[in-house]
């Protein structure tokens, strides 16, 4: 029978069977063309910022030039074969040399740009008094800003913060860099290192189709690199927080960490004791982390992995904090906490533009910073009451609340958009079907003067009642009418070309039935100039009552934007409470007649 059969076999062959079409799974299979897309856009990413550099390589360093001539035509083969490769393969080395072109082009820009930013010299003078067994926190150095071109944060009180004012593990991190490189270099490459790692894990741990967004969003598109640059120490918290990010739902899955989820909460914190960003995720994190794991284990497991978590976070951040805590426990709890309470002068493109940049102040800016925290709690309760729905966006959702807040400049947002793909490419919505969420229905039947609601009636009830008193502040310090009421009358003068005030007569009118202590400066667009010196007029300003103020900028000159342009405006702050006045200052035509 074996004989016959394999001679049947052999005489008459049986046809072999059709080669299957390559399927999507096989990494030799034709690449989807969105992969090819994402390829083709983070190659494009890479030229926005670099013609700058090249340019400023050409007058100081030529071999940089250099370099970032060999990156266009990296950019230019990378689009070519980001469009013409065939095999999935075959993308994804073209996405690696699009992340190693893009590395390339950071540590260029590190090369030509890393004086840093009013944040890198802090942290550069931080690390230095680290290495000299100095106090750090309540320390004011105001020599740093002296003359050296880098802007320094004002306060609403008429003064500026001249402290360190972040959690110590940047600093830490640069100091022994700071014992070889005596400069804010040391402060500044701590966060661009920190960047590039980061970056380089995010494209590991992505999948193939999403790495390519990653190059883009974290080393393209002339954004993060140039905060690393400037030594934001919120780029350290930012690397350590990925990996936590990154999966986050499946942290603790059985009821055990293991390994991985230790990594993990010791990443955050680790992240939480380099930059106060980091703090405003943890909770949304610690909420989704129970949710996910009672769905699965039931309530008192899910506590127990969450505490786990939690305390081993703790742990991690108290160990970088402990040697300073120890050293001055309220300087360095005030220096921590200082970004919070310091009260900095508005800035940002938030709803506080409202009272700075289109009306002529608020005599209650402060209820834009209790929206701002009314609004991170609603979210918080909303996350936990909706945590299936709003699970996947979890990672954008606690910057939202510097929308509403005083100093709501972009930078709180878009420093932490990696975050928000890593959560994209790696949490599905899939991961939150079985999460555990309160029933908001069975709650409302309790209140007995609403009526019976259930379904989707009740989840907006609620999300309205969590939400709408942060809107209410809002309203209330947008609509609240500037509590001074001045009139001015400049004195100008001419340098050049230039004309200008060399002081200001002020009359002021207080029409609150608060004390104020006024502060003056001048604005032009955004932001505002360093405070004027009040020549004459009393410092403080009774309720309802008038005086008048001579008022002098620095240097004794200022120029004045006239024609159609946005015009110069004379602010006067308070701290306490917080409020502003704005007034416009007369072009000199209009004021001098000539």
């Amino acid at each position: 029978m074996g004989v016959q059969s394999r001679g049947r076999t052999a005489t008459h062959p049986a046809a072999p069977p059709p080669t299957p079409a390559p399927a999507l799974g096989i990494p030799d299979a034709g690449p989807q063309q969105w992969h090819r897309g994402m390829t083709l856009v983070a190659t494009i990413s890479l030229f926005i910022g670099t013609r700058a550099a090249w340019t400023a390589a050409m007058e100081s360093s030529p071999p940089v030039a250099a370099v970032i001539s060999a990156c266009y035509a990296a950019i230019l083969g990378c689009a070519v074969l980001s469009l013409l490769v065939r095999t999935r393969r075959a993308l994804i080395r073209v996405d690696a040399a699009v992340l190693v072109t893009a590395v390339a082009l950071v540590i260029c820009g590190y090369l030509l740009d890393h004086a840093g930013s009013d944040e890198g010299v802090l942290t550069a003078q931080a690390a230095n008094e680290i290495l000299h067994g100095r106090p750090v926190y309540g320390q004011s150095w105001p020599w740093l800003f002296a003359g050296h071109g880098v802007l320094v944060t004002k306060t609403m009180s008429g003064g500026a913060d001249y402290t360190y004012g972040y959690p110590p593990l940047t600093a830490l991190l640069a100091a022994p860099v700071h014992a070889v490189v005596h400069s804010t270099a040391a402060a500044t490459l701590v966060p661009t290192v920190a960047l590039l790692a980061s970056s380089l894990l995010l494209w590991f741990l992505l999948p193939a189709p999403w790495r390519s967004a990653a190059t883009a969003v974290c080393l393209g598109f002339g954004l993060l690199p140039h905060y690393a640059y400037s030594g934001y120490p919120a780029i350290t918290a930012l690397a350590l927080l990925i990996p936590v990010v990154v999966r986050w739902p499946s942290t603790g899955e059985g009821g055990h960490l293991g390994p991985g989820g230790v990594l993990r909460a010791a990443c955050l914190g680790a992240a939480c004791a380099a930059q106060q960003l980091a703090w405003f995720l943890t909770p949304f994190l610690l909420i989704g982390l129970y949710a996910v794991r009672r769905g699965e284990l039931g309530p008192r497991r899910a506590l127990a992995v969450t505490a786990r978590y939690t305390a081993t976070a703790a742990l991690t951040w108290s160990a970088a904090n402990a040697y300073f805590a120890v050293q001055d426990f309220p300087a360095w709890l005030n220096g921590i906490l200082l970004p919070m309470e310091q009260k900095a002068i508005l800035h940002g493109q938030g709803v506080m533009g409202i009272s700075y940049y289109f009306t002529d102040g608020s005599s209650r800016l402060d209820y834009y910073s209790y929206g701002s925290q009314l609004l991170l709690l609603g979210l918080l309760a909303t996350t936990l009451l909706f945590v299936r729905r709003l699970g996947p966006a979890l990672t954008v959702l606690p910057w939202i609340a510097f929308y509403l807040a005083t100093r709501s400049q972009d930078g709180y947002f878009l420093m932490m958009t990696p975050l928000w793909l890593a959560a994209a490419a790696t949490v599905p919505a899939a991961a939150f079907a079985t999460a555990w969420q309160p029933r908001p229905a069975r709650l409302l039947s309790r209140l007995p003067l609403l009526p019976r609601l259930t379904g989707r009636r009740a989840k907006a009830v609620v999300a309205a009642g969590l939400l709408a008193p942060a809107l209410v502040c809002v309203v209330i310090a947008a609509a609240s009418p500037p509590p001074l009421r001045m009139s001015l009358t400049p004195h100008f003068a001419k340098h050049g070309s230039r004309v200008g005030v060399t002081t200001i007569d002020v009359r002021a009118v207080n029409t609150t039935g608060t004390a104020l202590e006024p502060h003056f400066a001048s604005r032009t667009g955004q932001g505002a100039s360093g405070w004027w010196t009040i020549a004459s007029g009393p410092a403080v300003l009774a309720p309802h009552t008038s005086a008048d103020y001579r008022v002098e900028p620095g240097g004794g000159f200022h120029a004045i934007v006239g024609g159609h342009g946005p015009g110069t405006y004379l602010i006067a702050v308070t701290g306490t409470p917080m409020t502003i006045t704005s007034a416009r200052i007369p072009a000199a035509a209009s004021a001098t007649g000539t």
